[in-house]
């Protein structure tokens, strides 16, 4: 059963899409960029409908409280495609920093120029910084959210942290809180792989990290609390009445944290 409903999600999730895509085109591009952020919104919200309603899989949400107003880092912990999106809703106008290959894709690239993001150049890693660095103090200027991934790619959960130096180098560059996100779903939606399995996503928004720390201080800081959280998640997983299937990694972590899977 699981399988199937997998397959169905997967499906109806690239549908809605293409889908959402091709019905709010006409808006999106003829409204002005803060109101146009409604459409990717929706479609988050949409997408996490669909994964509860499909699959069985549902959200909670903690720490609402601690997203600040105006400009800030927010800094998820990324180890799905989910984490992508589901923040959106709770963002005001976010800004993320991604490869230039993502705009030159038809349609899809045209969104992202529409809101304004940070394409870099991945290939030269000075000169990507450089621009990041440019970028981001620009939407910081102007009032909004900068999306940012410390890890940098997906990493399994339990897998050993490894927190890269560029959002420390922005951190200490613009002056801004950065929020702390920790969550569990990639036990539910794993990375590269097919299957999506049912229960509560957790995630954890947790107290901004204030500017004003040592760039070493702050990735410390942002690793330990960070860190922290997502174990105290991935216990609460492993303990809940059904739990999903623990990969390697998340064995691993349990077993050092005293837990069994």
């Amino acid at each position: 059963m699981t399988i199937i409903r997998s397959l169905a999600f997967n499906t109806l999730f690239y549908l809605n899409l293409i889908v959402q895509m091709i019905i709010f085109t006409p808006y999106y591009f003829l409204s002005p960029r803060k109101q146009a952020w409604s459409v990717p919104k929706n479609w988050a919200r949409s997408n996490l409908w669909l994964q509860k309603a499909v699959v069985g899989t549902d959200l909670e949400i903690e720490g609402l409280e601690n997203i600040p107003d105006g400009p800030y880092i927010c800094a998820p912990k990324h180890q799905s495609f989910w984490d992508t999106y589901a923040f959106l809703p709770h963002i005001d106008d976010p800004v993320y920093i991604l490869k230039r290959e993502l705009t030159w894709i038809p349609l899809f690239g045209w969104y992202i120029q529409k809101m304004k993001m940070v394409p870099i150049d991945r290939g030269k890693r000075s000169a990507a910084m450089k621009m990041a660095v440019r970028g981001a103090r620009a939407a910081v200027a102007g009032g909004r959210q900068l999306m940012i991934y410390p890890e940098g790619t997906r990493t399994s959960p339990g897998a050993p942290p490894h927190y890269k130096y560029g959002v420390a180098h922005i951190y200490g560059e613009l002056g801004v809180p950065v929020v702390p996100i920790a969550h569990n779903a990639g036990l539910y939606w794993p990375r590269r792989k097919f299957m999506r399995y049912p229960g509560v996503i957790r995630c954890r928004i947790l107290p901004p990290i204030q500017p004003g720390l040592d760039n070493d201080a702050f990735l410390e800081k942002l690793e330990e609390v960070t860190e922290a959280a997502c174990d105290e998640l991935l216990i609460e997983a492993a303990k809940s009445e059904n739990p999903p299937p623990m990969p390697p990694t998340a064995v691993q972590r349990l077993k050092e944290l005293g837990v069994g899977a």
